[in-house]
């Protein structure tokens, strides 16, 4: 068993999290179990995480903060703990997710992470991960943040109508993400454009890609293969993208026909359904 004192808390923000966790907790003269029994969680739970061994949430962060009266010390330092669960050529990506002011992107396989539920994110994760599971959850979960600040950046994406037929951990998970994305397009900064099969041949076939746009830097283009993504302000690759990008627009349904193709899927592909006894599946 490692113990905290043994950890180093600038070797990284998990080691540092774990470390103030006990020190503050021993501060308050609590025991693990004792801060466990306050924000209603195992002592085991506390200890795994002032050890490193568990990667918090961030509602466990918030209940430390109100139980600790630490004034959102671990709300504010989760984030950055959860971004280093990120894939290590991921993170850049990330950090400038978070600082863009407007987001593009072409979905051709899957719901854009932004845009994920939790269990739909958590299906697919889970078929080719390794390590904690929950954590790289939390972490996608964590992504989406960018989308509920004061000032959200213009999400505008182009998805593939194959992304909704490509049932993604069975057809409950479904029907909610296809909701969850209806439910999405009702804030003005996040638009979403289904590309429908009968759009035929179209730019988007070299696959997804992303485009940001940021106050006062470079823009950027971001693609991704299995093993790792590339991030580039190349101009020649900026003017590639923008090209492909207004044609997958232009190939799309409308916002209003997109909204309506995805209400049909959802109903048509993941409604309720009779089974041959004629019970109701979901």
């Amino acid at each position: 068993m490692v113990k905290i004192r043994e950890l180093d808390p600038s070797a990284s923000p998990l080691d540092y999290y774990g470390y103030e966790l006990r020190r503050l907790r021993e501060q308050a003269g609590l025991k693990q179990a004792q801060l466990g029994e306050i924000i209603f969680c195992t002592g085991s739970l506390v200890g795994q995480i002032e050890t490193t061994k568990r990667v918090p949430t961030r509602d466990f962060s918030e209940r430390v903060d109100a139980a600790l009266g630490t004034g959102g010390v671990f709300s504010r330092l989760v984030g950055l703990v959860l971004r280093s669960v990120l894939p290590t050529w991921f993170q850049p990506y990330a950090e400038m997710e978070a600082r863009a002011t407007y987001l593009s992107t072409y979905q051709a396989q899957l719901v854009d992470g932004l845009l994920q539920t939790e269990a739909y994110a958590r299906a697919v994760l889970g078929v080719w991960s390794e390590g904690d599971l929950d954590a790289k959850v939390a972490a996608r979960m964590e992504r989406q943040r960018v989308l509920d600040r004061e000032n959200p950046p213009l999400m505008w994406v182009v998805m593939s109508e194959a992304v909704l037929h490509q049932e993604i951990g069975g057809r409950e998970v479904m029907r909610n993400q296809l909701a969850h994305l209806l439910a999405q397009q009702r804030r003005q900064w996040v638009q979403v454009q289904i590309l429908p099969f009968e759009a035929g041949a179209h730019a988007g076939q070299p696959g997804s890609f992303s485009l940001m746009r940021f106050d006062g830097d470079p823009d950027l283009v971001y693609t991704e293969d299995f093993v790792q993504g590339h991030m580039t302000a190349n101009p020649q690759a900026l003017r590639e993208g923008s090209l492909r990008y207004d044609h997958l627009q232009a190939a799309a349904l409308s916002l209003e026909d997109s909204v309506a193709r995805i209400a049909r899927v959802m109903e048509e592909r993941y409604g309720h359904q009779p089974e041959p006894d004629g019970r109701a599946v979901a």
